[in-house]
């Protein structure tokens, strides 16, 4: 089965327990490649593509992509001093089997850093097409240059169709009014927060210029000179101004982001209103844990030292959050650590709005499996109401938490969270912790070594629990911590390459019914088990009889002390 948006919804989320397959069994090889037919086999002169060559001075960079390959991260090179405006291009998602061959979408789904993507077929394909758009429609570049300032910030470039001819691809401007009108103006933040902004500067969005984007909420960019990491939300900017108010409030601390530097403003189409589209902070230029473990493995240079000065880092971090400032962080992943200039950690990503079960603790996922399926509008209506009341219930505020506006709530928006109590909290960063310090032992970019949602640069040839490297008494710890742990998607269903396959099958011949049938067994298994779970936490809660420490794992303070005392037995 092809990576597509089809099979997150019947396969790779908990939606896939109550969804119908949306067509006809589809017989694959033993490589996953679907048989076409004729129409759409690439032996016929049509279905091929006449060039990907790109053009000698091209006028458009593809810098990535997000959105399960249908969103594009698309820069006009061909402006000086070009500011983030955030005109991604959108394709659709559902195109013919020799379209999606072609162009490489398959692979596009999990493939999101600049330097793998730009060797596809699609991006070369956009940045051809954006250079046939801008040069028929515009009469030079300062016009084109006047059309891309003037436009709401976050407004889209969409392919209206995706044909293998260039010049039959209609390129149409989706503005995005829609968020323009949730944005807010300095004024209205300073009357939510009172002088929590004030020693931040005020920075045109215009005179900032994007040096590159780095992921669909980051771009590196040039202030006066200097590179900021520039951060901006293109929909649901209330997760931006929770953020915001959040990084604004924290007490600093060493391993935890700094304060913002500057606040970005824009001039809004409608109302005369000048409102904050994002803000400023540090560039931390030797990148993430996610990226830099694997190299520093396959160098063999990944040492002790280092592994366990970093794990330390992150666990003081997340006491000074919780001890100092009331905060949970939900967002404990790789891709959130980068490095500071002396190789020290520094936790981002303040929005809390939390990661994927693979590192997400069984507690948070089965309120989180509740809130897939309830706002999913093609499932039943009885189904997707008897989940709304459940998690009501939970969060007496959800409804108000599902709004567009920002609302300045106190403890942001991820529902799954703010229904645990504090040490409920705590256990459930615990449990990541767990996660994290394999990761870091193990020196991986992740959990999983085959991720659906994106791939690495490096995979891993290891799974957790699996261990190679870790040190004994280490892997007590991290068991102690992930107790409660639950099987996962990945040991039914694996992506190879870019198709999914039923793992216990790997190498035979099955069909995509197969692994939509297995997805379905295993969601409906796991949504039975967080329905009883949820049912059983709140009969106790109510009788006074819960244990927040319902899996017994450590509080925070004691994976810090145990990691201290090995780190010691290791030299």
């Amino acid at each position: 089965m092809d990576l597509c948006q089809r099979a997150v919804e019947e396969v790779v989320h908990p939606t896939a327990a109550f969804l119908q397959a949306s067509g006809g069994v589809t017989r694959l090889y033993s490589d996953g490649a679907p048989q076409p037919s004729w129409d759409d086999s690439l032996l016929n002169p049509k279905n091929r593509i006449d060039s990907l060559e790109l053009p000698d001075s091209p006028l458009w960079r593809v810098d990535g992509c997000t959105g399960l390959g249908t969103q594009y991260y698309a820069v006009p090179i061909c402006l000086p001093n070009v500011p983030p405006m955030r005109m991604d291009v959108f394709i659709p998602e559902d195109q013919p089997t020799h379209i999606r061959e072609q162009l490489d979408l398959h692979k596009a789904f999990h493939t999101k850093d600049a330097s793998r993507l730009s060797r596809l077929a699609i991006t070369k394909h956009i940045v051809r097409t954006l250079q046939a758009w801008t040069e028929s429609t515009f009469e030079d570049i300062d016009a084109f240059g006047r059309f891309y300032r003037s436009k709401p910030f976050g407004s889209r470039l969409v392919f209206e169709n995706l044909s293998l001819d260039i010049r039959q691809i209609d390129v149409r401007l989706g503005p995005n009014h829609n968020l323009e009108l949730q944005l807010l103006s300095l004024q209205s933040l300073t009357s939510l927060w009172g002088t929590a902004l004030q020693s931040l500067q005020v920075v045109d969005l215009f005179d900032v210029h994007i040096v590159s984007v780095l992921h669909d909420s980051v771009c590196l960019v040039r202030i006066q000179g200097q590179l900021f990491i520039f951060k901006a939300l293109v929909s649901e900017v209330k997760y931006l101004y929770h953020e915001l108010k959040t990084l604004c409030s924290v007490e600093p601390h060493p391993n935890i982001i700094s304060r913002p530097i500057h606040l970005i403003r824009k001039a809004c189409s409608f109302g005369g209103k000048h409102a904050i589209v994002g803000f400023t902070t540090f560039y931390h230029q030797n990148g993430s844990l996610r990226d830099l473990l694997p190299q520093l493995r396959i160098h063999d240079r990944l040492w002790r030292e280092d592994q366990f000065k970093w794990s330390i880092q992150v666990i003081r971090a997340l006491e000074h959050l919780r001890t100092r400032s009331s905060i949970y962080y939900p967002d404990l992943r790789l891709d959130n650590l980068v490095l500071s200039k002396d190789f020290d950690i520094v936790m981002v990503d303040f929005e809390q709005r939390g990661v994927w079960c693979e590192f997400a603790a069984p507690e948070v996922n089965a309120i989180e499996y509740m809130q897939l399926i309830a706002a999913d509008d093609r499932i039943p209506s009885e189904v997707s109401l008897k989940y709304q009341g459940i998690l009501r219930g939970l969060v007496p505020d959800y409804d108000d938490l599902q709004a567009d506006r920002y609302t300045n709530p106190r403890d942001g928006y991820n529902a799954s969270w703010i229904a645990l109590s504090s040490e409920e909290q705590e256990l459930a960063e615990v449990y990541m912790v767990g996660r994290l310090l394999w990761c870091i032992f193990e020196g991986v970019s992740g959990p999983q070594k085959a991720a659906v949602w994106q791939s690495y640069r490096w995979e891993s040839n290891l799974e957790f629990p699996e261990y190679d490297r870790t040190p004994p008494a280490l892997r007590e710890l991290i068991d102690r911590c992930t107790r409660g742990r639950r099987p996962n998607l990945g040991s039914i269903v694996v992506r190879q390459q870019s198709h999914l396959l039923l793992r216990r099958r790997l190498g035979e011949d099955h069909d995509a019914d197969q692994v939509r049938n297995a997805a379905m067994a295993h969601w409906k298994s796991e949504i039975k088990w967080a329905e009883e779970f949820l049912s059983e936490r709140a009969r106790l809660r109510e009788r006074g009889l819960w244990n927040s420490n319902y899996y017994n794992r450590p509080r925070l303070g004691e994976v810090l002390e145990a990691l201290l005392e090995i780190q010691s037995q290791c030299g």
